[in-house]
């Protein structure tokens, strides 16, 4: 069966954006074993906000080989878009109702594992529903403050196993773990 990897930038405070949305406080400076988990996956998740933020994004013309490498595999996977206010978006296939049944089934198809790139309440919805199995989070060494908290409204506890840390010279820390 695949596996459902989650994984995202967070800062020491659990933030995973600024109080405007922002992100310009994740580095991007290397890969931070990006390209390995990439390399496992050849679907992604988005919620709708994330999808279209991210989705259809335009590389600016300064970025760097690694990013664009990153969004080249991006733009070539399975794309799956959670959304009930939107019913279709170019170059995905919208899920409206029942996503736990749908991800359920998605998981028992063939093919490699699956990102769940975003956002917040998508990942409420997997995690509430033990459909995450593995997190993979680039803890940064920031304190945001204010912003969009990682878990929320989480129902329950949720035991994890952590597989492997590496810390980086640049202070991020990568946590690899799984559910248990």
């Amino acid at each position: 069966m695949r596996k459902i990897i989650l994984n995202l930038a967070v800062s020491l405070d659990s933030k995973i954006e600024g109080p405007n949305g922002e992100y310009d406080w994740c580095f991007t400076d290397q890969d931070y074993g990006l390209n390995e988990i990439i390399s496992r996956v050849d679907t992604v998740f988005y919620g709708r906000k994330s999808f279209e933020l991210f989705g259809n994004m335009a590389l600016p013309e300064n970025a760097s080989e690694m990013e664009k490498d990153f969004f080249s595999k991006m733009m070539n996977m399975k794309t799956y878009v959670f959304s009930r206010t939107k019913k279709s978006f170019d170059g995905a296939e919208v899920i409206s109702e029942n996503a736990e049944e749908a991800v359920n089934k998605i998981k028992q198809q063939q093919g490699k594992d699956i990102f769940l790139f975003g956002g917040a309440g998508l990942i409420t919805t997997l995690v509430n529903s033990d459909l995450v199995d593995e997190y993979f989070l680039a803890v940064h060494p920031l304190i945001l403050g204010e912003g969009k908290s990682l878990f929320i409204n989480i129902k329950e506890r949720k035991n994890l196993k952590l597989i492997s840390s590496k810390v980086y010279e640049t202070g991020l820390v990568m946590l690899h773990y799984n559910q248990i």
